[in-house]
């Protein structure tokens, strides 16, 4: 930004460095931030894959991701316990593991199972139940200084269309009307993010609506960094109800999750957000990332009348899964969208109180988990 202006709005941003806990939780993202270390996707762009893959079927194209993920992993634990910026600006092989995941993302669009609605909508010829067919749409993108601190600021990048259904959803009008976004393929992607970081965009954050069913032309997007060198952070910024094979395709892309972990309950899943199977889903895709040692904040949103149903289950599950986690106890909820509308929805037409967030603050701390950093 001009000038650093963000550091004038956000000093915070800058102090929480600081702070050891951080600094060791989100150590690669600190790295790749600074450009002391290669952004994931460029290790992925020069995994070299066989240069025939787009003539392998679907099963047999997924056998050979999962192989170069094998490679993809040996590689990062190196640039972990050295890191080698320059990784960026050495040439690309004719094929790489990023290429391969290019090519399984677009595959999807003809019978999509990015998400866990599994709708199977073939998206080149009609929209599937995130609203959205075969472009991705861009609401807005911005600096945004509203982050949590060790992500400020943030260049966010605003979808439009979402997966899920929330009743209280605060940008209602891009996730449940994705024609408000304009058009942008995998060129212009790159091009948001190129002038983003190079006005001082501490990383790329992908959220919406919901980023999931734009992982074609996000992944796209990374292809063109890589062959032009640009070294950003890729954030994930999301609702986290991706498929298996959905989330295995960004895995290796991805060098800071920023997920939210919304719900204790499938019951109150279900009737806010419209999410069958949502704990068994999300604690397993959260499961698979914490067992890699990812870095990662996870957001929970405390909702009013929920602290003992949602709040306590969802940082319990976090401090025996996810210990490394850095966690944010969200009070920013307020009734919107539907809620104050439909009469069915009275029981959240509230704010939280100040004992609900005084409760939840406390759950945090008798579990031990790392808050206050980020709150």
């Amino acid at each position: 930004m001009e000038a650093e202006l963000w550091r004038i709005y956000r000093p915070d941003a800058a102090a929480v460095w600081e702070d050891e806990v951080v600094r060791e939780r989100l150590s690669w993202y600190y790295r790749v931030m600074r450009d002391e270390a290669p952004a994931k996707y460029h290790i992925a762009a020069r995994v070299e894959a066989p240069g025939d893959y787009r003539e392998a079927n679907d099963e047999e194209l997924w056998r050979i991701h999962d192989e170069l993920a094998k490679a993809f992993d040996e590689e990062w634990a190196r640039q972990r316990e050295r890191p080698d910026v320059g990784l960026a600006s050495r040439p690309l092989p004719q094929a790489s593991l990023l290429d391969v995941k290019v090519e399984l993302a677009y595959r999807q669009l003809k019978g999509c199972e990015l998400c866990e609605r599994r709708c199977r909508a073939d998206r080149t010829k009609g929209r599937g139940a995130c609203l959205l067919g075969a472009k991705p749409r861009v609401a807005s993108f911005f600096h945004h200084l509203g982050e949590e601190a060790p992500l400020v600021p943030s260049g966010t990048i605003f979808f439009a269309g979402c997966n899920f259904r929330c009743a209280y959803c605060q940008n209602w009008d891009i996730s449940q009307y994705p024609e408000s976004g304009v058009e942008a393929g995998p060129r212009e992607l790159a091009l948001i993010q190129i002038k983003l970081r190079r006005e001082g965009a501490r990383n790329v954050n992908w959220v919406g609506g919901e980023p999931t069913p734009n992982i074609p032309w996000i992944l796209d997007s990374m292809r063109e960094l890589a062959k032009r060198g640009v070294n950003v952070p890729q954030l994930w910024n999301s609702n986290m109800y991706l498929t298996q094979r959905g989330l295995s395709l960004i895995l290796h892309a991805i060098d800071i999750w920023l997920p939210d972990f919304k719900y204790g309950s499938d019951e109150h899943a279900l009737r806010y957000s419209v999410a069958p199977r949502y704990w068994e889903v999300v604690t397993r895709n959260f499961s698979a990332i914490c067992g890699r040692g990812e870095d990662i904040i996870i957001r929970h949103l405390v909702l009013p009348g929920h602290v003992d149903c949602c709040t306590r289950p969802v940082l319990e599950w976090i401090a025996k899964n996810c210990p490394r986690a850095l966690v944010n106890v969200m009070d920013q909820y307020h009734p919107d969208y539907l809620v104050p509308r439909l009469a069915k929805y009275r029981e959240i037409n509230r704010r939280v109180s100040e004992e609900e967030m005084r409760r939840a603050y406390r759950i945090a701390d008798e579990l031990g988990l790392a808050w206050r950093q980020v709150s």
